[in-house]
């Protein structure tokens, strides 16, 4: 009978903890939602640039017929400049795939943009992220500037890190110093990484509250706790385009 005992209350300790490694990154709406974010990111010849976006724009219907364009933009400040970055949204992977399909069959697109504009394209980078289930795609109100800060987080997952970095974040949503557009976890790309895309008005009203955040001991002591799991940080400083549809 102890015997039976201890091995039933050694299942019941067992069952309890379960809640405590669960991260809120990896339960909710992405237990049952398909829906994905990629993040493209081409590296653009530097005399390039200006004609690659206006040819995009020129042809954007084209593109977005086949699947939702989140947003668009070009990157000014932050590592490697003649960028051009944007988001698309998917329903599910099968959807992705019929999409890349159907734009291989579609002859104007293939005209008109993509094989003349190929010579002007460095590299390209695809991440496959998620927008994690404690934060909803936000857009904002009106025009104004946008930042995406990407962290890498020490490996072992949201179950390691993950209610630490939320707590992070939402201190700096809660204290009002910038407008939170999004909150991705990659999938496929870099693991253990996030991207946080904030909105501002201005350069000058980011760096304005960039400097009282780092003053407030509310957001100090949470990010004190978070940056105990990360690794790197990285951020860029990213103009929405005329065709954007976050601006």
């Amino acid at each position: 009978m102890l015997v039976v005992r201890s091995s039933l209350t050694k299942a019941l300790a067992a069952r309890t903890l379960v809640p405590q490694v669960c991260s809120s990154f990896a339960t909710g709406p992405r237990q049952y939602n398909g829906t994905f974010y990629e993040f493209r990111t081409y590296f653009l010849k530097p005399s390039k640039m200006n004609e690659f976006l206006e040819n995009f724009k020129k042809n954007v219907r084209l593109r977005t017929a086949h699947s939702e364009l989140v947003g668009y933009w070009s990157v000014e400040f932050g590592g490697r400049v003649n960028k051009a970055f944007h988001i698309w949204k998917y329903d599910n992977f099968t959807h992705r795939t019929e999409v890349r399909k159907a734009l291989a069959k579609d002859k104007e697109w293939q005209e008109q943009f993509l094989i003349p504009n190929l010579a002007l394209i460095d590299k390209q980078e695809s991440e496959i992220t998620y927008l994690v289930p404690w934060c909803k795609l936000e857009k904002p109100a009106k025009e104004g500037v946008y930042e995406l800060v990407t962290f890498q987080m020490k490996p072992g997952g949201p179950a390691l890190w993950g209610d630490a970095f939320k707590r992070a974040v939402n201190a700096h949503v809660n204290l009002g110093y910038s407008k939170l557009v999004g909150v991705f976890h990659t999938e496929y790309g870099a693991l253990n990484r996030v991207h946080v895309l904030w909105w501002n008005e201005s350069a000058d009203s980011r760096a304005a509250g960039r400097h009282q955040s780092h003053e407030d001991p509310r957001i100090v002591a949470a990010v004190r706790e978070s940056v105990n799991y990360l690794v790197s940080q990285q951020n860029m400083f990213l103009i929405p385009t005329s065709f954007s549809p976050l601006k």
